[in-house]
């Protein structure tokens, strides 16, 4: 199945050469940040993004939404791995060469790839981990995928990558993130809890200090201190129709 895309008639390599020809008309102090940016910064960011999700929700919510927030979390970087994994055969059967390969004229910002361009590792695993960061908080997910997609965008303005490599990528990280992530949390969500029980390692679920922040946000929320309710108005101590809680 070797040279998919050799016509320059097809949209796929028409869209190719707009997108890489912004490369072209972009001074070359630009491409150097785009060639780092689409490298290693985009990756980069995304596991910022994770770590600050992980963060917040250590801190946020119920002790419950904390363990299910630390599974999801812990899910986004093994999805991701399982992914780039399903690639390899992927990759073997397609035997698409890369774009600059088949086409002339293309401006080729990273230089010395030889392995198959369908579908691409980048797109592939910045989807993926994006997904999973989803999974654990639609806020941050947003922003996890809007930095995949830019990841996918980046790879053809390179000129390493096909559009619809970068489409197989983040369609093949969204399936595996989403198809697995039932079994994955039913396995992961037992072991975050058992880690939030432990005394040593019970910070990685839940931060130390997040219930007594959960009993202030629920008095200001609702008054009166979280687990104790107020007394009822007209209801005072000793009176004939209250009972006595310690008889």
């Amino acid at each position: 199945m070797a040279g998919l895309e050799l016509d320059g008639s097809n949209p796929d390599v028409s869209l190719l050469y707009d997108i890489n020809g912004l490369a072209k008309a972009a001074p070359t102090w630009f491409d150097r940040v785009m060639e780092f940016v689409g490298e290693y910064g985009i990756m980069f960011g995304l596991v910022l993004v994770g770590l600050w999700c992980w963060w917040s929700m250590r801190k946020r919510g119920t002790a419950e939404d904390s363990v299910t927030a630390a599974a999801a979390i812990v899910w986004a970087p093994l999805a991701a791995a399982i992914a780039i994994i399903v690639n390899i055969p992927i990759r073997g059967f397609v035997e698409r060469p890369r774009p600059f390969n088949d086409h002339e004229g293309l401006e080729v910002l990273i230089h010395g790839k030889t392995d198959f361009s369908f579908v691409s590792d980048h797109s592939t695993l910045a989807m993926g981990i994006a997904v999973g960061i989803f999974v654990a908080n639609r806020k941050f997910g947003f922003v996890a995928i809007g930095l995949a997609l830019f990841a996918g965008f980046s790879r053809v303005y390179m000129g390493v990558h096909y559009p619809t490599d970068v489409i197989g990528g983040f369609a093949l990280g969204t399936a595996v993130t989403l198809l697995l992530a039932p079994l994955a949390m039913a396995l992961l969500t037992p072991l975050m809890a058992a880690v939030a029980r432990s005394p040593r390692v019970g910070w990685f679920v839940r931060a130390k200090d997040a219930d007594a922040d959960t009993d202030i946000a629920y008095a200001d929320e609702h008054g009166g201190t979280r687990g104790i309710p107020e007394p009822r108005p007209g209801s005072r101590r000793g009176d004939p129709g209250e009972k006595d809680l310690a008889a």
